[in-house]
């Protein structure tokens, strides 16, 4: 079922014209996939970044986890009109998560593997500037899997044997190895891995407008690059290669570079 306006509140630019707004949730919070509507011929820029805008008005942004406050965007019309745009973002809490009983070399890596994580990293990084117009995205997401434990959450501050790491910035999901993994929605595959050191199989999916989903820690790769997929479609198992303690499906999710929460995103 594609999003409709019913379930946007509609926020008003000060112009006299019936057209010269832009419509968006009414609650926004740090870690959000932001998803909005704007006359076609808009130009919408937010955070340096020129918004992708649809055929259908439709544009993008995501609230990256520490967020400030308030955040602007910049709206220009087909007549030269132009306005700013201020927006309140709720202030998250999140909680310290201690992970221990990693191999020490996935927390303090030597030389030569930090030398190949960086390698593999900017793989992925590369995947993730794709940018092109399909919509898939407002259709909705549901979970890879169903019913499971939710073992990690987005934002967590982590620290890994002891030594305090990057924030989990990801849904986890304690399964069996072997648990079939589903895409969340429909969309291009653009990196299809079964070895990365930290991430083991990985697999990202493409979902138009610079969006996408991320799966680590995969026991078995389904899909290949290029491959489009829909939503319900197995795409792998879950297992616990890479740097993991135990078997689960990790669910990343970006806009471009910025992290965001899959628990927040829109259900069909």
């Amino acid at each position: 079922m594609m999003l409709t306006a019913a379930v946007l509140a509609l926020a008003m630019l000060s112009s006299a014209t019936s057209t010269d707004r832009i419509e968006l949730p009414a609650h926004l919070e740090q870690g959000q996939l932001v998803i909005g509507h704007a006359p076609a011929d808009a130009q919408i820029e937010f955070a340096g970044h020129k918004l992708r805008v649809g055929k259908d008005g439709v544009f993008v942004f995501g609230l990256e986890r520490e967020a400030p406050p308030q955040v602007t965007l910049q709206a220009r019309y087909a007549d030269g009109i132009t306005r700013d745009v201020t927006l309140a973002v709720v202030k998250r809490d999140y909680a310290i998560e201690r992970v221990n009983g990693l191999p020490q070399q996935t927390v303090t890596p030597n030389p030569e593997i930090a030398a190949r994580i960086e390698r593999e990293q900017a793989r992925v990084v590369q995947a993730r500037t794709r940018d092109d117009a399909r919509e898939d995205f407002l259709h909705g997401f549901v979970l890879p899997v169903q019913g499971a434990r939710i073992s990690g959450v987005y934002g967590s501050q982590r620290i890994d044997n002891g030594v305090p790491k990057a924030p989990h910035m990801g849904l986890d999901m304690a399964v069996p190895t072997g648990t079939p993994v589903h895409a969340p929605a429909k969309g291009i595959v653009t990196f299809a891995a079964t070895d990365l050191f930290l991430t083991g199989g990985t697999v990202l999916i493409d979902h138009g407008f610079g969006l996408d989903s991320s799966f680590l820690h995969m026991s078995r790769v389904d899909v290949h690059v290029g491959e489009h997929v829909e939503r319900g479609q197995v795409i792998g198992a879950a297992g616990m290669t890479g740097r993991a303690t135990g078997p689960h499906v990790h669910w990343g999710f970006n806009w471009f570079d910025v992290r965001l929460d899959p628990a927040l995103l829109p259900k069909p």
